[in-house]
């Protein structure tokens, strides 16, 4: 920590109590009061004629040459208007008498403005009291940690550091420094004003010196967060406007938010709640919800406005704390937009907000989720192109960037569907709202809306068939995987439709395979036979492919052992059913019943078996 030390004379005051009193032998023939402080001195030095008051500072010499002017003995005088107090008058009186001083980082701020209250410029006496600290605080400004100290100091002492700019001269050095690559300059890390040295080299078990720690993008993260918050915010303001890159301010704006919002940190104990501990051992007191309340509004009017510069996930605790926190609306709203935006980076876990209040219905805060993906819908389709017809290259990059990220989001959607739904508080409507909310292109598959949909309707028995055939409308039954058809035939929870639909959809696919196989099974005998004739593959190649038409025949016939165990199946969910005896007069039991796998097969297939039975003909 830098220093400057002025004057050459041993002390020259003692304190007594509340009062402080020169010893200089002469009586004291002028007081000073400065709160419950009082200083007795000196108006002249007679033995060597000086005059230290009045020959260093204008306005003692002012108010002492009007005190003189009444007959009394020893004057008293009032200056509880300089800044710094009591403390700073003590410094600037030893100065006037030639005391030796000493100035820091710590004291320098309060001194400069006591010196400028008192009018000490040059015109009283040569490298005057305004001339030594000016120059001092140049000093100051060129190291980081005694600029922090001096910053800090300035809250004492606000109105007269601000009229003396004196606090936008430590933030512009201070935004200077962090915005400047410190690998260029090898400055090493300071943590609370201190240079981190823990490792050191070692040279044949002979310690040579201390090794720095490498510069990392947020060694000033800590020491600028014990700034006041009106501070702090201009400081964030200054390295934005200095060029800095905004993950960087995200990340110095996300660690002041850890540390004195407490309900940012979920596994935060109680003692860690009521009182933090920095590392050098002060405790910091937790401020109360109102401030809390006033610090995060702020915060959230630092944090940049790029989508993914903040993290999704401190965003959804920001959210979190916001309601616990009582937030005004406008910031709670700007957050869920914020969050919106980048959805598609959230995880599960912190999209379950709990409802906070005492009238609330469900457990959690599911309102606030479909506004979230509201925010994230509109954003989506306004960013989409009117026609694909007429896209770009980029513009199809673009878009296949958008559909990957829309199909993470519905994926989330039923993922955090299949948390909420056994909720028995649930509305339907409010069900079918959230997940009509996901276009049906934007699931590959709906095993995940199945699942569940499937959950509701277990937890939720009381629904009307008419509910229960609206709320299976919302999956596509044709996206289903096997595994989930498998299930799907067999719930009893499912409508009949929707049973007589997944059956449907699930024969007409291994119809579609079966038929697939057939076709390239002959093709392959094509080829074979063409390759005998011609003689140019040898017999290897004919085994192989042998062996190759023999696999998929077992395929094919694997295939037909599935159709005809769902058939049996399907048949037995068919007796558990009412008025089923009504529904198999119907064509559709027809139709299922006579499926032949042997009639699959494309229309060239059976011609061409036709051909080889008859011969020539």
């Amino acid at each position: 920590m830098a220093f400057l030390r002025l004057g050459s004379k041993s002390e020259a005051f003692r304190r007594e109590g509340q009062a402080w009193h020169c010893t200089s032998g002469l009586p004291s023939d002028v007081t000073f009061e400065i709160g419950e402080m009082s200083f007795y001195l000196h108006k002249c030095l007679c033995i060597i004629v000086q005059f230290p008051l009045i020959s260093r500072s204008g306005l003692l010499a002012k108010l002492i040459k009007d005190s003189s002017k009444d007959d009394v003995s020893v004057s008293e005088l009032q200056l509880n208007d300089i800044p710094g107090g009591a403390k700073a008058f003590e410094l600037v009186a030893k100065f006037c008498y030639g005391v030796k001083i000493e100035i820091t980082p710590l004291n320098i701020v309060s001194l400069r403005c006591a010196s400028e209250y008192l009018e000490m410029t040059d015109e009283y006496g040569e490298r005057n009291l305004i001339a030594q600290t000016e120059s001092f605080l140049n000093e100051v400004f060129g190291n980081w940690t005694d600029t922090i100290k001096a910053l800090e100091t300035c809250e004492e002492v606000l109105p007269q550091a601000e009229e003396l700019h004196i606090v936008s001269r430590c933030i512009n050095s201070l935004a200077m420094k962090a915005c400047t690559d410190a690998k260029l300059f090898n400055w090493p890390v300071s943590e609370n004003g201190h240079e981190d040295t823990t490792d050191t080299e070692v040279w044949n078990g002979i310690c040579t010196g201390s090794k720095t720690q490498p510069m990392t993008d947020d060694w000033w993260y800590e020491d600028v967060s014990f700034l006041s918050l009106p501070l702090y915010k201009r400081l964030i303001q200054a390295v934005e406007a200095g060029g800095m890159r905004p993950d960087n301010v995200a990340g110095a704006v996300v660690f002041y938010a850890k540390k004195y919002i407490p309900l940012m940190n979920r596994q935060a104990s109680f003692k860690d709640a009521t009182s933090q501990t920095n590392k050098s051992g002060s405790t910091i007191s937790t401020p109360s919800e109102a401030d809390q309340r006033a610090l995060l509004e702020e915060i959230m009017e630092l944090l940049p406005n790029q989508k993914g510069v903040t993290e999704t996930r401190f965003l959804l605790r920001l959210l979190r704390s916001a309601m616990m926190l009582q937030a005004s609306p406008s910031c709670r709203e700007n957050l869920e937009r914020r969050v919106g935006l980048q959805l598609d980076q959230a995880a599960l876990d912190d999209l379950l907000i709990p409802n906070m209040g005492y009238s609330v219905e469900t457990l959690y805060d599911i309102d606030c989720f479909q506004r979230i993906l509201d925010h994230f819908m509109s954003v989506d389709q306004a960013s989409s192109a009117p026609s694909p017809c007429i896209m770009e290259e980029n513009q199809l990059m673009e878009g296949s960037t958008s559909l990957t990220s829309l199909t993470r989001v519905a994926n989330l959607v039923d993922s955090y569907l299949s948390e909420v739904a056994p909720d028995a508080n649930y509305k339907f409507p409010k069900f079918q709202s959230l997940a009509a909310t996901i276009p049906d292109f934007a699931r590959p598959l709906t095993d995940g809306i199945y699942r569940a949909i499937d959950i509701y309707l277990k937890a939720h028995p009381w629904l009307t068939d008419s509910e229960r055939e609206q709320i299976c409308r919302l999956m596509n039954c044709q996206k289903l995987s096997l595994e989930a058809c498998t299930h799907a035939a067999q719930n009893e929870r499912l409508p009949l439709r929707v049973i007589v639909q997944v059956l449907f959809f699930e024969q007409l696919r291994l119809r579609t395979s079966i038929s697939g196989l057939f076709f390239v099974s002959d093709n392959l005998d094509n080829s074979q036979s063409t390759t005998l004739h011609g003689g140019n593959r040898n017999t290897n190649t004919s085994n192989g492919r042998g062996s190759s038409i023999d696999d998929m025949r077992e395929r094919v016939a694997e295939l037909e052992k599935e159709c005809n165990s769902m058939k049996q199946e399907f048949k037995k969910v068919v007796k558990t059913k009412k008025k089923w005896n009504v529904f198999c007069g119907r064509k559709s039991e027809c139709d299922l019943n006579s499926v032949n796998p042997s009639k699959l097969q494309p229309r060239h297939v059976n011609e061409h078996k036709n051909q080889k039975n008859g011969g020539s003909t």
